[in-house]
C-alpha cells in the first residue's frame, strides 16, 4: 500500500563540491539511513551520493536568481543489482538533463560503490553464514526505494512544498526499482523515466529465464551468422577447456577459466575478440596469454560486484524460493549444452550454483549463496492495485531485442501503470541509453512534451 510506512528523512553527515572540466559543480553528498527501515534502532548504513549542476559564474554573484539554487531533482538509479554510479561527467545524459533544467543526483545503491559496500570480506564481518544471508535481503528494491525518500526529504528540507518531488530515471535494475518506487511512495514522484526498465510483474524467476533462454538463443543465432568463423574456433576452445577440467586454468584473479565460465561471454555479446585473440594465441602458441586471460577475467564483473551474483535471482521474488531457477530452467534448453554436435552458445544474464566455485571472490560465499538461494520470505516488491491507479507519469523506452528484460513481459507491465506511455522499437539494444544516448532522450522527452490527437 502506498505510503504505509512513514520514511524519515536521511541524516546529511557530508557534502563537498568541486568544479570539474565540463563546467560541472559536483557535490559529494554522505548520509545516514537505517539499515532495516522495519527496525530503525538497529543500526545504520553510510549512503553517498554524486549530484551535478551546472558551473555558473555571474558578473554580480549577488544577483543570482534565488530559483536557480532550488532546481528540481532527478534521481538516476544504476542497473544492476549491485553497481555503483560513475561520476556524473561520466554518463553522457548528465547534460542533457542539465540543459532541461534540472540538477542530477546519481546514487551508489547501498551495499555497492560508496554506501557501504558489500564484499565477501565486509560480509564476513557481519556473522555467521546465516546471518549474512539474512543481512543481504536488505539490499533489494524495497530497501533502496526507501534510501531514495529519505535522501529525497533530506535534499528538499527548505523547499516549498510544491517543489519537494522528484524526477527518477532507471536504467534497467534502476527500473525496477523505480516501479518499486512508484508501488510503494508515489508521494515522492513528479515523473519517472524508464530505460529497459520494466520489470516482469512475478513473484517468481523461472518464467522470466524461460523466455530470457529464447532471446539468448536468437542472439546466439544472430552472431554466428555475423561471424561464422566462431562456430570452429568456440567449439575448440571450449573442447580444450573440457579436456584440461574445470580448475586448471587459472586468471590473474585466481578465478578458474573453465569450459562453462568462457560460456557466459554471452552476457555482453562483445565475444568475437575475445574468441579471435584466444583463438589465435592457441595456434601461434599453445596457451592464453595473461593479457587475453586479463580480459576474459575483467569481462564479467561478478568477483567485484557480488550483490550481481547474489541477489540476482531474488530481485524477482515474492514470497518464493529462487532455487537456483536459471540453472534448473537451463534443462529445458539443450542448445545450450557444451558437449553439442552444433554451435556451442554462450549463455546470458544467468547465475549458476557452480559460479561459486569457478569465481575467486565468489567461492568465499559457497554456502551463503545456497542459503540465499533457498530462502523465501522476501517481501514485496511491486503492488499492482497501486500501479493500477498511478497518478504520476511514466515514460518507458523498450526494447523488442532486449534480451535481459523479455520484451512481452515488459509491455504486460506497461499496460498494468495507469498512464504509462512506451517508446518501443527494434531498432536498439538493451544498453540503448549509454550507445545512442540522443535517440533515446529524444523519444523519451516526445513522450513527455508532445501530445497524440
Amino acid at each position: 500500500m502506498a505510503g504505509s510506512m512513514a520514511i524519515k528523512a536521511a541524516k546529511i553527515v557530508e557534502q563537498k563540491t568541486q568544479i570539474v572540466p565540463g563546467k560541472l559543480k559536483i557535490t559529494e553528498h554522505f548520509f545516514d539511513v537505517p539499515k532495516d527501515y522495519s527496525k530503525p534502532s538497529a543500526g545504520t548504513l553510510r549512503l553517498f551520493a554524486r549530484s551535478a549542476r551546472k558551473a555558473e559564474n555571474p558578473a554580480d554573484p549577488e544577483e543570482e536568481d534565488e530559483k536557480k539554487k532550488q532546481l528540481p531533482w532527478l534521481l538516476y538509479l544504476q542497473g544492476g543489482p549491485g553497481f555503483e554510479c560513475r561520476s556524473p561527467q561520466a554518463y553522457p545524459w548528465t547534460n542533457t538533463m542539465l540543459d532541461k533544467g534540472y540538477q542530477m543526483l546519481y546514487l551508489d545503491q547501498r551495499g555497492t560503490g560508496l554506501s557501504t559496500p558489500i564484499s565477501a570480506s565486509t560480509l564476513g564481518l557481519r556473522g555467521d553464514n546465516p546471518v549474512q544471508a539474512n543481512y543481504l535481503k536488505l539490499f533489494r528494491a524495497d530497501s533502496i526505494v526507501k534510501d531514495c525518500e529519505a535522501i529525497r526529504k533530506a535534499l528538499t528540507a527548505g523547499y516549498p512544498k510544491a517543489k519537494q518531488k522528484w524526477s527518477i530515471m532507471g536504467q534497467s535494475f534502476g527500473g525496477f526499482c523505480s516501479i518499486t518506487y512508484l508501488s510503494f511512495f508515489p508521494e515522492g514522484l513528479k515523473e519517472a523515466f524508464l530505460c529497459g526498465g520494466l520489470q516482469p510483474l512475478v513473484k517468481g524467476p523461472d518464467e522470466v529465464y524461460r523466455r530470457l533462454y529464447k532471446k539468448v538463443i536468437q542472439r546466439n543465432e544472430s552472431y554466428y551468422q555475423k561471424y561464422p568463423e566462431d562456430v570452429e574456433r568456440v567449439k575448440s576452445i571450449v573442447k580444450l577447456l573440457q579436456r584440461f577440467g574445470n580448475s586448471t586454468v587459472r586468471l590473474p584473479s585466481e578465478g578458474s577459466l573453465s569450459a562453462r565460465r568462457f560460456q557466459q561471454l554471452g552476457l555482453m555479446f562483445g565475444a568475437h575478440e575475445i574468441v579471435l585473440r584466444v583463438s589465435t594465441e592457441l595456434e601461434l602458441f599453445g596457451h592464453i596469454t595473461r593479457q587475453t586471460l586479463a580480459s576474459i577475467d575483467g569481462a564479467i564483473g561478478f568477483d567485484s560486484n557480488i550483490l550481481y551474483a547474489m541477489l540476482h535471482e531474488p530481485i524477482y521474488c515474492q514470497g518464493t524460493a529462487p532455487n537456483w531457477s536459471a540453472h534448473r530452467i537451463r534443462e529445458e534448453f539443450p542448445q545450450f549444452d557444451l558437449d553439442t554436435d552444433g554451435p556451442v552458445f554462450f549463455t546470458g544474464e544467468m547465475i549458476y550454483p557452480w559460479m561459486f566455485d569457478d569465481y575467486s571472490e565468489l567461492r568465499k560465499l559457497k554456502d551463503q549463496a545456497e542459503l540465499v538461494a533457498q530462502t523465501s520470505d522476501w517481501p514485496a516488491l511491486f503492488d499492482e492495485e497501486q500501479l493500477a491507479k498511478n497518478e504520476v507519469p511514466v515514460y518507458a523506452a523498450t526494447y523488442m531485442e532486449d534480451m535481459y528484460v523479455d520484451f512481452n513481459f515488459a509491455q504486460e507491465t506497461a499496460a498494468k501503470i495507469k498512464g504509462c506511455k512506451t517508446f518501443v522499437t527494434n531498432a536498439l539494444y538493451h544498453d540503448a541509453v549509454r550507445s545512442k544516448v540522443d535517440e533515446v532522450m529524444k523519444q523519451l522527452f516526445a513522450l513527455r512534451d508532445d501530445t497524440i490527437d
